[in-house]
């Protein structure tokens, strides 16, 4: 798994169109979102730019260095049979997955690190209050956006295709899931069905790390939420991940 981790490292650095998707489309995604949210009314909701504006960036980490990323890179070592040739050697399928999505995790653990320490002092965020949260809503939507990638390059019939497959997901989540507007400033009926988006637990357990959380029925409803797309993806990727080329 190391050396299988270590060969995607050395693929991802020499790949520039993913490294620009994972290092810097979610840096430019939230310099860009920073105006529109600056004009949403906020004062109702106890919220403010900054608990707003960071749990985004991370979404845009989850969605471009990971879910996005994986996409293409599933795709095109089914496409090469490189799959294939791993599953005749001593890994285990369980494990030839784990040692490709390895360095897009680590990576975009490294971002989202960054991102809670350099854009708290950029955005005049205090400490989180519940840090606990938000590290879990993190690894929530790490492995959603993983089991995800892989469901998705599995419906995936070709790499060309990996650039559009994963729009569908992108822009649910992209307007849905808290991560631009958040579900507070959104109708009852409108937020109720968002809540139950894919990455809409993940991101609103991220901001409540800052705010503090509304509660702990609240924190449950999300964690089970969270959990159980996690589950469901699973099982898809165990049904339908192709290994091998379709012919």
């Amino acid at each position: 798994m190391k050396a299988l981790a270590q060969a995607e490292l050395t693929l991802l650095s020499r790949n520039k169109a993913a490294l620009f998707a994972a290092l810097v489309l979610p840096a430019t995604m939230t310099f860009s979102m920073k105006s529109p949210i600056e004009e949403l009314d906020l004062k109702s909701t106890g919220l403010t730019v900054g608990t707003v504006l960071l749990p985004g960036a991370i979404g845009f980490v989850l969605l471009f260095a990971v879910y996005t990323n994986l996409v293409g890179v599933f795709v095109a070592r089914r496409e090469e049979l490189v799959l294939k040739r791993l599953r005749c050697g001593e890994l285990s399928d369980r494990q030839i997955l784990a040692g490709t999505t390895l360095p897009a995790v680590v990576v975009a653990l490294a971002q989202c690190a960054l991102l809670a320490v350099g854009g708290g002092l950029v955005l005049d965020l205090e400490a989180p209050k519940a840090p606990h949260l938000a590290a879990v809503g993190v690894l929530l939507g790490l492995a959603l956006m993983v089991a995800m990638a892989a469901v998705t390059a599995g419906v995936t019939k070709s790499t060309e295709g990996a650039q559009l497959s994963p729009m569908p997901l992108m822009l649910i989540s992209l307007m849905g899931s808290g991560m631009v507007f958040p579900l507070d400033v959104m109708p009852d009926r409108l937020a109720a069905v968002c809540e139950v988006l894919p990455l809409t637990p993940a991101i609103e357990l991220v901001r409540a790390g800052w705010t503090g959380g509304d509660g702990v029925g609240d924190t449950l409803t999300q964690l089970v939420t969270g959990v159980a797309w996690i589950a469901a993806a699973v099982w898809s990727v165990q049904r339908w991940f192709r290994w091998e080329p379709r012919r």
